[in-house]
């Protein structure tokens, strides 16, 4: 790693090399002795916490930041929609007749990737399988490069083969994960998909709602899935989203109509 350091003093990496070289005794077996940011017992303290917050939100903000990632256009959608060649080992008949998304959200991340000059609007996705390799596959085979923010679970946390290398994150904590998918989002879209998904749908909502966050494109695909899981209109009865807030997003079926969407948001 280049050193862009402008101070004379001793570099911590050096110092890392050299606690190497020391000799064995008890002084230096002891996790006292240790450097304290190397000290993995203690970086996991729980009075670290703040600490680990910090360096999550940190790491994946330097190093998309140096690799010229301006603006993102971020897929959100379900790990377990499979791909139309392989919907027969879909759980259910309602996940494989979903498996047509993979596809438009393999076209709509290729077709947004050859708009894109590498720098802005740039996919992002969770990481994972599903919808989020989809959009992964797109981008790649359109030539470019995408965002992938997988998460430590104990299933489906595997990143994608697509996902750019250099790219992809790994994290511990869901809400820094939530904050850089919106923090370069220019536009976002919604594929059918789990808790998960509702998630990052819901709060995404949230913030532009409440003027926490500009608004943006946000796109939903599947109206029929969509309108079957949330009333939305229950809601605007009962007086708990103001009828504006039904604006706030836009129902697709296909990736060129996502594409209209967000072209015509401009």
């Amino acid at each position: 790693m280049r050193d862009h350091r402008k101070h004379p003093m001793r570099h911590s990496r050096q110092d890392m090399e050299e606690v190497k070289q020391i000799p064995d005794t008890p002084q230096t077996r002891s996790p006292a002795y240790e450097l304290a940011f190397t000290d993995n017992d203690f970086m996991c303290r729980e009075e670290l916490r703040p600490v680990r917050l910090q360096l999550e939100l940190l790491k994946p903000q330097l190093m998309m930041d140096e690799a010229g990632i301006v603006s993102t256009v971020v897929l959100f959608g379900g790990a377990r929609i499979p791909e139309p060649a392989k919907k027969d080992t879909a759980r259910t008949e309602t996940l494989a007749e979903l498996s047509k998304y993979y596809d438009e959200a393999r076209k709509f991340a290729h077709l947004m990737t050859e708009r894109s000059d590498g720098n802005h609007n740039v996919i992002c996705t969770g990481g994972g399988p599903g919808v989020m390799e989809a959009g992964s596959r797109g981008a790649l085979e359109a030539g470019g490069r995408s965002v992938g923010l997988n998460i430590v679970l104990p299933h489906e946390q595997a990143p994608n083969e697509y996902v750019t290398p250099e790219l992809c994150f790994n994290f511990h904590y869901f809400a820094i994960r939530k904050m850089h998918f919106l923090m370069r989002a220019c536009a976002i879209t919604v594929f059918p998909g789990g808790f998960g998904t509702l998630d990052e749908t819901f709060e995404a909502l949230t913030l532009i709602q409440t003027g926490r966050m500009s608004p943006v494109p946000f796109v939903l695909f599947g109206e029929a899935f969509w309108r079957k899981i949330i009333n939305w209109e229950a809601l605007l009865d009962a007086g708990t989203i103001g009828a504006d807030d039904l604006d706030l997003f836009h129902f697709v079926e296909t990736a060129e109509e996502a594409i209209a969407v967000i072209d015509a948001h401009k």
